[in-house]
C-alpha cells in the first residue's frame, strides 16, 4: 500500500510541475508579444524612465513631461465642468489662422471680466426700455466658455453684446493698422511692373483712357487750350470764387423764393380765417337782432292784449256772471277747451 501511495504522489507532482511549466512559457510569450509591440526592452533600465512632472491643476495626477501641455488643457477643462464629450467635440482653433491672413482676438479670464465691468459702469442704473441697464450684466468674475453652450448658460443678453462689440472694435482698429502698413510699405513701381509683365489684355475703358491722354500731351491741344493753360493763379482763383458765389445766390434765391411762398400761404389762411370769423360774427347778430325783434313784438302783443283786457274787464265779468249763473257744466267745459285753442293759434302767430 505504501508503495502504491508513493508512485500516485511522484506522478500528481510531475503533472503539476508540467502544468506550471506550460503557464509560465504562455505567461512569458505574451510578456514578449507586449514588449514587442510597444517597443520595449525586457531588462529594465533605471535611468532611461522619463521624469514625471505632477499636474499644476490636481496634485494627485502625475505626468510624463512630453504629454504635459496636453494633460493640462484636459484637466483644465475637466476642471471646470466640461465632460468628456463635450471635450471630444472641442478643437484649437488657432492652428486654422497660422498660415493666413484672417485676424483673431484672443480672450482671457481678465480681459472678459474688465469689458463686463465697463459695460456695466456706462448702463443705466434704472430699468429702460431697449437698452440694458445695470442688473443685467453679471458682477462676478467667470471663466470663459469654451462652447455655444456654455456661453448661453453662463452669460447673460447684455454680457454678450458687450464682448461682441469688444471683440468688433479689436478688429477694426486691426484692420485699420493693417491697412495703414499696407499703404505705407508698398512698392507701387514693383506693382507696376508686375502689372506691365502679366501682360493682360486692357479694357475698352483704358484704351479710352490712354488715347485722351496721348491727345492732351500733343503741341496742337495745348494750343487750342491757351484760354486754360496760360492763365496767371489769381485769374484762375477769380474764376473759381465767381462760379462759387453764382452757385451762392443761386441757393440764396431759391431760399428766399420759398420764404415768400410760405409767407404767402400764411397770410392766405389768415385771411381765409378772418373771412370764417366775420362771416360767423354776422350770422351771430342776425340772430340776436331776429331774437330781439321777436321778443319786442311778444312785449308788445302782450301789452295790447293787457290793454283791451283792462278796457273790456268789466263787460267780462258781467258775461261770467251770467254764464256762472246760466248754463250747465258741459257748456262750461266746452267754453273752456274754445279758449284754450283760441289762446294756442295766437301764440302760434306770434311766433311766426
Amino acid at each position: 500500500m505504501t508503495d502504491t501511495l508513493g508512485t500516485q504522489t511522484v506522478e500528481e507532482r510531475l503533472g503539476c510541475l508540467q502544468e506550471l511549466t506550460k503557464f509560465t512559457e504562455n505567461c512569458q510569450k505574451q510578456l514578449n508579444d507586449i514588449l514587442d509591440t510597444l517597443g520595449w526592452s525586457p531588462e529594465y533600465d533605471g535611468s532611461a524612465q522619463e521624469t514625471m512632472v505632477q499636474c499644476p491643476f490636481d496634485p494627485n495626477h502625475r505626468i510624463p513631461v512630453r504629454s504635459l501641455e496636453r494633460h493640462k488643457s484636459s484637466c483644465s477643462l475637466s476642471k471646470m465642468g466640461y465632460s468628456a464629450e463635450e471635450q471630444e467635440g472641442m478643437y484649437d482653433s488657432s492652428v486654422c489662422y497660422e498660415k493666413s491672413n484672417i485676424r483673431s482676438v484672443t480672450m482671457d479670464e481678465a480681459t472678459q471680466q474688465q469689458v463686463i465691468l465697463k459695460a456695466r459702469a456706462a448702463a443705466p442704473l434704472m430699468r429702460m426700455e431697449g437698452v440694458f441697464w445695470q442688473g443685467e450684466y453679471t458682477s462676478q468674475p467667470l471663466d470663459v466658455p469654451q462652447n455655444h453652450k456654455r456661453a448661453l448658460c453662463d452669460l447673460t443678453v447684455a454680457d454678450r453684446l458687450a464682448l461682441y462689440d469688444h471683440v468688433t472694435g479689436e478688429l477694426n482698429q486691426q484692420q485699420q493698422e493693417a491697412a495703414a502698413n499696407e499703404d505705407l510699405y508698398v512698392d507701387l513701381v514693383a506693382k507696376l511692373k508686375r502689372d506691365e509683365q502679366q501682360g493682360e489684355p486692357k479694357s475698352h475703358l483704358e484704351l479710352m483712357a490712354e488715347k485722351r491722354d496721348y491727345k492732351r500731351r500733343r503741341q496742337s491741344y495745348r494750343a487750342k487750350n491757351v484760354h486754360i493753360t496760360k492763365k496767371s493763379y489769381t485769374e484762375v482763383i477769380r474764376e473759381v470764387i465767381k462760379v462759387h458765389s453764382g452757385e451762392l445766390a443761386r441757393e440764396w434765391k431759391e431760399e428766399s423764393c420759398e420764404e415768400e411762398k410760405e409767407k404767402a400761404e400764411k397770410k392766405e389762411k389768415e385771411q381765409v380765417k378772418e373771412k370764417e370769423e366775420e362771416e360767423r360774427g354776422s350770422i351771430r347778430s342776425s340772430k340776436r337782432r331776429r331774437s330781439d325783434d321777436e321778443c319786442s313784438e311778444s312785449q308788445a302783443s302782450h301789452d295790447r292784449s293787457r290793454q283791451r283786457s283792462r278796457k273790456h274787464s268789466p263787460e267780462r265779468e258781467d258775461r261770467k256772471r251770467k254764464k256762472r249763473d246760466s248754463g250747465s257744466p258741459d257748456e262750461r267745459h266746452h267754453e273752456r277747451k274754445k279758449k284754450k285753442k283760441k289762446k294756442k293759434k295766437d301764440e302760434k302767430e306770434k311766433e311766426k
